[in-house]
């Protein structure tokens, strides 16, 4: 996937690396014409600037602020669900509708085959996650990645039809929201993703929650109740984005990296939080540097975690969960 978009805070390194190019440009050009004498200052030079280059790259990546971590998260190059499916899995049938009212672009989902020849591990599973596309035309063919009820309702109804062939339940979440339109209140979104939490809690199959991207609110959340949560490293979850938070507490947009320390949405924090079970990391540079790299990444650990959930007993599965999420945000106050 070529790397195209290059956000702010990226530049002083693709200045960089854009010289980099020019003088490898050069070097060529003067191997060509037989110069050693220029050849080998270039080299020289070529060198001292890889080095700068590298260590620049892991300056910046390795030093990421929560909004910094946002805006990677959002980057139009990163694989999506889709793009996750395709390189992680195969046999991957795609089913449609929510036998209520339509079918949702903004979710996909279907049954797939997960394999890791190298751990002798294959699986059937039933495979779930918002969508987003990747230009103006398919950003609409999606909504964005923000699902309608029907959305909420079309994972139901898929989830159910795993719990019924006994297959583990993988969601992959990314999206800035459930859609907010008045259409969405009126055909019931707080109900669909409402009713999701409560099926989900009960589901007697595996289920393993993957936040790859953007997990706003009760549109991340809607896909989110299982046995174990997983993070992308440069992933963000949390009730609310850092610019809505900025518009409510300061009337602007101005304030949203302050936002974004406040809330606390990156997967170190929310593995401190015990909010998450386990961080998925990422090439430098983030999932779009190298999205086969990821995928492989994400693979050996839903193998780890699919090979534990699938032996143990679905009561105990369903009780275990359901503690899990009883005990976030618990607290106690001791008196004076």
């Amino acid at each position: 996937m070529a790397k195209n978009v290059v956000l702010d805070f990226e530049k002083p390194l693709f200045e960089l690396e854009e010289k980099l190019h020019e003088m490898r440009v050069c070097l060529k050009k003067s191997a060509g014409d037989h110069n050693l004498a220029e050849t080998e200052s270039l080299n020289g030079e070529i060198e001292i600037l890889e080095s700068k280059v590298d260590a620049l790259r892991q300056s910046i990546y390795q030093n990421l602020t929560r909004w910094q971590k946002v805006q990677l998260a959002r980057h139009p190059e990163r694989p999506y669900t889709l793009d996750y499916i395709y390189m992680m899995m195969h046999d991957f049938v795609e089913l449609s509708g929510d036998r209520h009212y339509r079918d949702d672009k903004a979710i996909v989902g279907g049954f797939a085959s997960l394999e890791k020849k190298e751990a002798g591990f294959k699986q059937t599973v039933m495979v779930i996650g918002h969508q987003k596309g990747r230009d103006t035309k398919s950003n609409l063919y999606r909504n964005f990645g923000m699902a309608q009820p029907e959305g909420y309702r079309k994972a139901l109804r898929l989830m159910k039809l795993a719990e019924k062939f006994n297959k583990p339940v993988i969601t992959l979440i990314d999206t800035p929201g459930a859609f907010p339109g008045i259409e969405a209140e009126e055909m019931g979104q707080a109900e669909a993703i409402a009713k999701n939490l409560f099926e989900m809690s009960g589901l007697r199959v595996p289920i393993i929650c993957v936040i790859i991207g953007e997990g706003a609110s009760g549109g991340a959340i809607g896909l989110g109740v299982g046995d174990r949560i997983l993070m992308a490293e440069n992933a963000w979850y949390s009730v609310i984005s850092p610019e809505s938070c900025s518009s409510i507490l300061w009337r602007s947009w101005k304030f949203k990296e302050q936002a974004a320390e406040a809330l606390k949405l990156t997967a170190e924090d929310l593995l401190e939080q015990k909010l998450v079970d386990r961080i998925i990391p990422e090439p430098l540079g983030g999932a779009h540097h190298d999205p086969e790299a990821m995928a492989r990444t994400l693979t050996s650990a839903l193998v780890e975690e699919l090979r534990v959930l699938l032996s143990k007993d679905p009561g105990d599965l369903v009780n275990e969960r359901i503690e899990k999420f009883s005990g976030m945000g618990v607290w106690s106050e001791e008196e004076a």
